[in-house]
């Protein structure tokens, strides 16, 4: 494909038109074809790696107002991984578009992870620096919204009383309490049943064999009475 092909198709992928095409061009070149490291897109993914990750905190700060500093760090190193950089870049195309070398791909065509995803960065830094942040944030803030929730989903679907503490505190400015009703077996299988209060209503206890498992699954019940999350058919927690 000619450099200028590689460039339109770039630009009808992130739906912008770049002042300066010869920096996106150097965006989708790889070192195993360009004459010296240097007019590769290694110092362009250096860049763009950067300013995804500030892309990626203001969406999680905007989405989720009441999470700790420490909950939205777990959700941005999903958000920014390899894995999910890699897979946005296929799910637009920018990988296709990458000027590599011979044998690189494997038989399909298919390029390892850590490619794809230095193409999406490297082409978020040629965005920023034809255009500035508001483009890369325009182009790619809904793409990230998708893997933001799905972390956040993903990381609470084992702490449904961190999630139950934080609606507890914005909604009625209080902190759940958990009663023990019952302990019931040897000590080797006990079994725990645990329900939480919340302003005044007590809700369905939960089961588990320890306290800490009951004390979750009573708070899944509790959330789930609240509508703050649902059940699907497979299974799966997902939040409301």
């Amino acid at each position: 494909m000619e450099s200028l092909d590689i460039v339109r198709r770039a630009e009808q992928i992130i739906g912008y038109t770049f002042g300066q095409p010869e920096v996106m061009l150097r965006a989708l070149t790889h070192s195993s074809v360009a004459d010296d490291r240097l007019a590769s897109n290694e110092r362009l993914e250096f860049l763009g790696d950067a300013v995804l990750g500030l892309v990626a905190c203001q969406r999680i700060f905007e989405l989720y107002p009441d999470l700790l500093e420490g909950e939205m760090t777990k959700i941005k190193s999903v958000a920014v991984s390899r894995k999910t950089c890699a897979a946005i870049a296929r799910q637009v195309g920018l990988e296709d578009l990458l000027v590599l070398g011979k044998g690189i791909r494997d038989r399909e065509g298919t390029l390892p992870h850590s490619l794809a995803a230095a193409a999406l960065e490297s082409t978020i830094a040629a965005v920023y620096i034809d255009a500035g942040l508001d483009a890369v944030f325009d182009w790619i803030a809904p793409l990230l919204d998708a893997h933001i929730t799905r972390a956040y989903d993903s990381g609470h679907q084992q702490n449904y009383k961190s999630v139950l503490q934080q609606h507890a505190q914005r909604c009625y400015q209080e902190t759940p309490e958990y009663i023990l009703l019952e302990q019931d077996g040897p000590d080797h299988a006990k079994t725990f049943r645990v329900s939480v209060r919340i302003a005044g209503a007590t809700y369905d206890p939960g089961e588990g064999a320890s306290k800490k498992q009951a004390e979750q699954r009573a708070a899944l019940i509790a959330l789930q009475a609240l509508d703050v999350v649902e059940r699907t058919d497979d299974g799966t927690v997902r939040m409301l």
